[in-house]
């Protein structure tokens, strides 16, 4: 008998995929592994292909391009010598699909809630483009351009502008006089102001010249502020159309809704225009419902804080050679050659003094408009007739309010809610309204006049001979720089003119789109929601120019109520104590000690950098 034969054990093979899970296009690398020698290998696989391989290859490249997405397989065959075989499979998850042998990267993106564009921002375009043609670098061209620019040399539209500005110019001073010798330089540029005013204060409400109010306009920057990059000025002129309405008592003319809820109360006064004898006696202006001129007295207080006006103050104590009770005076070296033009003008300017609104007028026309008022040794204890007490809180909860509709508009996965944003401008609205009255047009007006011609005194050259700026700081309108010497000379505060200027221009055009709006008349969100993302940039720099200011952060939960006046008063205080201790230290000893003692009255002195 022969020797039975002993049964051999199975092939034993092991199959590893690496990696087991992977993007459609990507490679995988197929491992067999076994203890036998000589075996060879027959590959597969359900989706895709392999890279070149022969039957003697233990490790192949899969090329997953050409597979379906899921799972798919991969199979080997292994075979030895004596023809025993084991086949192994290995899963591999495919993920993603491909197109075009490229591998398709799947986006996800959130769209912020689409703006809703309405009627009213055609009048929010015009209040900024009027607030820019006021500004300070467009009067100084135009007095440059009227008053001292020779003719020679102009382009036609220089021309044109020329010849417009002198006319109305000319028209001022036939009704306009100083009873002062030797002025006619200031009265030249005090009559140039009144007519820049005249020229560029107010829009046109006329339906059929509906490309006036937007002359101009940088489309670029209403098309951010719109959110839409398809709006054209022809779109703001058409919604500026749709948005003024009728006269009530003389529908030939158009006005602003607000004014036109007003009047529906005043059916009764004619509206009549100015006659060759003069204005009518019992009848409405018309020009003042036609033309309103878009101007706002907060301008003037935060310009005021500034000490805009009270550098003008000291550098004319200076100019008539007043000595200062505080020694050494920091004006000393102010000697102007009188064949310089600027000697004349502050002659003009100081002699014309009683017919400039005072300090005290101002204050309590502060105090009826926004519940704010000035504070310091020029200021008397006010005894105001009818306050704004509850504007600041008003205004600055809306602001608030507009922080948490941002936050919420930035998150893409949230509609913010315009709601509280329109009850808090129907607030504001309201109190603007209570304001409104006696010498609401006259006096912002005139002070509007006054502070221009001051800014532009300081922004001469010749100023910089005894008051030079700082020369690498790039301030916007030369006069800042005047106005931070003089603080820094006087020891007043070192806050940057350029924090003040900031509130004084984001804060008027933020009051005017309230002012002018017809919000008690809105019950719909979208109207405020627009009004939110069109100031975006206002609201949010007034907010910073405040706390660089003030030292107080409108954001916070806790809502701000108090003056601002008192703020700066404390800032004020604040800076003197820190510098009184820094000389006591420097000197020590007695001159040490007197000089903390000085640092101790000045706080309980009060301040003298109030601008009056």
């Amino acid at each position: 008998m022969g020797t039975p034969l002993t049964p051999r054990s199975p092939l034993q093979v092991t199959l590893t995929a690496a990696p087991a899970e992977v993007t459609r296009g990507e490679t995988v690398r197929l491992r067999a592994d076994t203890a036998e020698r000589g075996v060879t290998y027959a590959w597969s696989v359900s989706g895709g292909t392999l890279a070149r391989w022969t039957a003697k290859d233990a490790e192949v490249v899969w090329d997953t391009r050409s597979a379906d997405p899921g799972v798919q397989d991969a199979t080997v065959v292994v075979t030895d010598t004596h023809g025993r075989t084991s086949t192994q499979v290995a899963d591999v998850r495919i993920k993603m699909p491909v197109v075009g042998g490229r591998r398709e990267s799947l986006s996800v993106r959130l769209e912020p809630s689409g703006a809703v564009r309405t009627e009213s921002q055609a009048l929010w375009t015009a209040i900024r483009n009027s607030s820019e043609s006021l500004g300070f670098g467009e009067y100084q061209d135009f007095i440059d351009l009227v008053l001292c620019r020779p003719s020679g040399g102009l382009d036609r539209e220089a021309r044109q502008a020329r010849a417009e500005g002198r006319a109305e110019l000319k028209a001022v001073r036939k009704s306009s006089a100083l009873p002062y010798p030797d002025v006619d330089a200031y009265w030249l540029l005090k009559t140039a102001t009144e007519a820049f005013m005249r020229l560029r204060c107010g829009i046109l409400v006329d339906p059929s010249r509906p490309g006036e109010p937007f002359e101009g306009i940088d489309l670029l920057q209403e098309q951010a502020r719109y959110q839409d990059g398809q709006l054209s000025q022809q779109d703001i002129e058409t919604m500026w159309q749709a948005f003024v309405e009728p006269v009530p008592q003389d529908p030939k003319f158009y006005t602003l809704p607000y004014f036109a809820r007003i009047l529906d109360g005043l059916r009764d006064v004619p509206v009549r225009g100015a006659s060759k004898l003069g204005f009518p006696c019992d009848a409405i202006l018309r020009y003042k419902l036609t033309h309103p001129c878009l101007i706002e007295l907060l301008w003037n207080y935060w310009e005021e804080e500034s000490l805009l006006v009270r550098s003008l103050i000291e550098i004319g104590r200076r100019f008539q050679n007043m000595r200062r009770p505080v020694e050494p005076d920091p004006l000393a070296h102010l000697e102007l050659a009188p064949l310089l033009p600027l000697g004349n003008l502050l002659w003009g300017y100081i002699q014309d003094a009683p017919h400039r609104l005072s300090v005290v007028r101002r204050a309590y026309e502060y105090d009826h408009h926004y519940g704010i008022t000035l504070i310091g040794r020029g200021v008397p204890p006010l005894r105001a007739a009818d306050s704004r007490s509850k504007f600041l809180e008003a205004f600055h909860s809306l602001l608030k309010l507009c922080t948490t509709f941002y936050t919420q508009a930035d998150d893409m996965t949230v509609t913010p809610d315009g709601f509280p944003v329109l009850n808090g401008l129907k607030e504001v609205h309201l109190l603007l309204t209570e304001g409104q009255h006696n010498q609401y047009g006259d006096l912002p007006w005139t002070a509007r006049q006054e502070m221009l011609m001051q800014q532009w005194l300081l922004a001469r050259p010749e100023m910089r001979h005894f008051l030079p700026a700082r020369p690498m700081v790039a301030y916007p309108e030369p006069w800042m720089g005047t106005v931070d010497v003089m603080k820094k000379l006087q020891g007043w505060t070192d806050t940057p003119t350029l924090h003040f200027h900031n509130l004084a221009v984001f804060g008027e055009r933020i009051l005017l789109s309230i002012r002018f709006g017809d919000w008690n008349s809105v019950i719909e969100r979208d109207e405020a929601a627009s009004w939110a993302r069109y100031w975006r940039a206002e609201i949010q720099g007034y907010i910073h120019a405040y706390r660089a200011a003030t030292g107080v952060d409108l954001t916070s939960d806790r809502l701000d109520v108090t003056m601002p006046a008192v703020h700066l008063r404390r800032r004020r205080a604040q800076q003197a104590g820190l510098a009184g201790r820094g000389r006591s230290a420097v000197g020590g000893g007695v001159m040490g000690a007197g000089a903390g003692m000085a640092a101790r009255r000045l706080r309980r002195m009060p301040p003298s950098d109030r601008p009056y």
